[in-house]
């Protein structure tokens, strides 16, 4: 009978753990960092966007047929921009922004 209350423990201490993690502060500012460098890739994917609102405009319900290859440029362009190694490399030549909002964040 004890395993249940073990297991209630075990779980209550993951969903802490698991709450610490994402309200710290550097948890936080990288987050607020990260949305930072996705829009930067966004406006770097900006005409490719455009092209393909344009074209869902045109083709209305076709979209899915007609505007494919342009959705699929959309989509390197994305994961080129806003790749996970990107943003690390992004994020060492930032750390001093980093360090400044987990900072800011504190106060």
């Amino acid at each position: 009978m004890s395993e249940p209350n073990s297991q209630a423990s075990n779980t209550g201490q993951m969903k802490d753990e698991g709450r610490e993690a994402r309200l710290s502060f550097r948890r936080f500012a990288e987050h607020k960092m990260r949305r930072e460098f996705k829009e930067a890739a966004i406006k770097k994917c900006d005409g490719h966007l455009k092209a393909f609102g344009q074209c869902a405009q045109d083709s209305g319900l076709l979209v899915v047929f007609k505007c494919r290859d342009l959705n699929k440029k959309i989509n390197e362009c994305m994961m080129e921009n806003n790749s996970d190694e990107k943003f690390q490399a992004w994020l060492k030549e930032n750390e001093g922004e980093l360090e400044k909002l987990t900072i800011r964040s504190k106060n």
